[in-house]
């Protein structure tokens, strides 16, 4: 399944004078299988764009295509839609209302028409997925911890079995520990599903070594996309737009301008100490 934007533009108060020019001149592919993180700062259009790929916000110019069908057309099935493109909002508490676990997951399922056990059915495979087992499904969510929370609402879109996932900040307000849980949960499930993963942050440290694919937005527009390693050589001009790359860029060309012979394009530690050792056993 592929999603693809031509020319996306997105106003928020448009015809007034406060209007402002949220996406501009938006041009993506999203393909099947991918895993990309979409990266930028705080305004930067990052959440307003996934919120057009499953029709929760109309854009106010060009198109957005879902396996070559444009999704503004007369008839298209909107419902459909929003069951395989999967958004996982940035506060999970804003999808959790339920009694308990078990019911909050079912209701996605059930608002498809699935029956009372077909749900129950798909939510249980949703929640084996993200690590909960039978002892949650009568808590009540509310109850969670931030992690249990993050997976808990992930299970609700799992368990409409969506071709993409959409995640917002996954991590947000998580500790260390809980962010690599999480990240390493949505590694986990894009390999056992197949599923495309698009994974929204701010931070290029995060998703670095999970990632096959970076799109950088800035001020409403696309500034890179590619792989991270050829996003990561501009690290200099993403300091510019609020952004950073990894640490092991950071070192690798510091090391690189002392004259060490090292591959600057490495982003992770492993890969980065055996560089080092080569470069200088070499």
């Amino acid at each position: 399944m592929m999603l693809k934007l031509e020319h996306v533009n997105y106003e928020y108060g448009q015809g007034t004078e406060m209007v402002v020019h949220a996406l501009q001149d938006i041009n993506l592919e999203i393909k099947d299988g991918e895993f990309i993180g979409l990266i930028g700062h705080t305004g930067s259009g990052k959440s307003t764009l996934v919120q057009h790929l499953n029709g929760l916000i109309r854009a106010t110019s060009g198109n957005i295509y879902l396996d070559g069908e444009s999704i503004y057309a007369d008839g298209f099935p909107m419902k459909e839609l929003r069951r395989k493109v999967g958004l996982v909002f940035q506060y999970p508490e804003h999808q959790l209302f339920e009694v308990d676990v078990l019911s909050d997951v079912c209701f996605g399922p059930k608002n498809m028409g699935m029956t009372e056990e077909q749900a129950k059915e798909e939510a249980k495979a949703a929640l084996s997925l993200v690590g909960l087992g039978e002892e949650y499904y009568t808590r009540s969510p509310f109850e969670l911890s931030g992690g249990q929370k993050r997976r808990t609402a992930i299970a609700g879109v799992l368990a409409m079995k969506p071709k993409v996932l959409i995640l917002d900040e996954p991590t947000a307000g998580l500790d260390p520990q809980g962010r690599e849980e999480i990240l390493n949960l949505v590694a986990s499930l894009r390999e056992k599903t197949g599923m495309t993963v698009v994974l929204i942050s701010h931070s290029m440290e995060d998703v670095a070594q999970y990632v096959s694919r970076i799109v950088v937005m800035n001020h409403g527009r696309i500034a890179y996309d590619g792989k991270p390693q050829e996003v990561f050589r501009h690290y200099e001009e993403l300091e510019q737009i609020g952004l950073a790359a990894p640490q092991v860029t950071y070192a690798m060309y510091g090391l690189k301008k002392l004259g060490l012979d090292v591959d600057t394009d490495i982003i992770t530690l492993e890969e980065a100490a055996d560089n080092i050792v080569a470069a200088l056993r070499h």
